[in-house]
């Protein structure tokens, strides 16, 4: 992270330059919101204490998997939660981007809502495609965490100067399992942000990436260019994603596109195996490789800062 912060200081904000990167170790990051895209900082820093506001993203919490690549879902996702609870800065309030359960059985979105809710804090919601699979798993979703959602699981709201817009990439999936937003959310989303300036931060947060990333995977959304066509003219774009169970940041122009860890399991970084899915690795270096993210916005020209902390190792 430090090498993307020189090269972004060398090459200006205005630029257009594609950055990526990928970090195998955690997930826990301090996005500071200040003026425009990510840098990456330190948890509990002077820059993330000075700060306007933080929130806390976690993803890929997958209640009901227990596989031996991870037997105790609940409890690696409890242990992110303790993680949250132990910042120096309490966060403003959460939010999770999606695959709360693996099967989106109606046990597990309570165990998931049981854990979540000691953290006394509002959560938002986006849906995966473990969430939402038919009409009755969309129901009871809906039920639980889509509180202020349309029919549809997608909302915006705004808080303390920015407007964070939640979408629902994962009903109608196209080829090997591509995101798919469809014209009725697009619409929604052009109305939506009609009257914010040009100079309003915008977060925008969903499951899958908005951004294409490994396609023969599904690790993309196949009209993602027309939802991005709609955030070209503000100042300050930040899109949050799931999904990958990784870390992967890249930086274009005046957006910055970040996918989150999961708290239950990590997949295979892109073209280092045959296909996606759960990839085990020895008992002592799980937790290394999972994690959440902690997200800090301060009004003024610097960038949001991203670090990442992984739940041990």
């Amino acid at each position: 992270m430090r090498e993307h912060d020189a090269e972004m200081k060398k090459t200006g904000p205005n630029r257009r330059k594609i950055l990526e990167c990928m970090a195998w170790a955690g997930t826990g990051m301090v996005w500071t919101v200040s003026g425009g895209a990510p840098a990456s900082q330190l948890l509990g820093s002077a820059q993330a204490k000075d700060a306007g506001f933080t929130f806390v993203q976690i993803s890929d919490s997958h209640i009901g998997f227990d596989k031996p690549v991870n037997p105790d879902a609940v409890g690696t996702l409890n242990q992110a939660l303790d993680q949250i609870l132990a910042l120096p800065e309490p966060p403003d309030f959460i939010i999770h981007t999606g695959d709360i359960t693996h099967t989106a059985e109606p046990g597990q979105f309570d165990t998931a809502l049981k854990a979540i809710s000691r953290l006394k804090r509002d959560v938002h919601y986006a849906p995966g495609e473990h969430d939402i699979v038919d009409a009755a798993t969309s129901k009871a979703y809906m039920e639980r965490f889509g509180k202020g959602a349309r029919d549809g699981a997608y909302y915006s709201f705004d808080h303390k100067g920015v407007h964070f817009v939640s979408l629902n990439n994962v009903v109608d999936l196209k080829a090997n399992g591509l995101g798919f937003l469809g014209a009725d959310q697009l619409a929604w989303l052009a109305d939506d942000l009609r009257d914010k300036k040009d100079s309003t931060p915008i977060v925008l947060f969903c499951h899958i990436p908005l951004w294409t990333i490994a396609p023969e995977w599904g690790w993309g959304t196949q009209d993602s260019q027309a939802a991005l066509a709609l955030l070209a003219r503000f100042g300050s774009v930040t899109v949050l994603n799931g999904h990958i169970h990784q870390t992967m940041q890249k930086i274009e122009g005046r957006a910055t596109f970040h996918t989150a860890r999961s708290t239950a399991f990590p997949q295979p970084a892109p073209g280092t195996a045959p296909a996606p899915g759960p990839l085990k690795v020895p008992p002592g270096q799980l937790r290394g490789l999972l994690g959440i993210t902690d997200v800090v916005y301060a009004p003024g020209d610097a960038r949001l800062a991203i670090t990442d902390t992984a739940l041990g190792g």
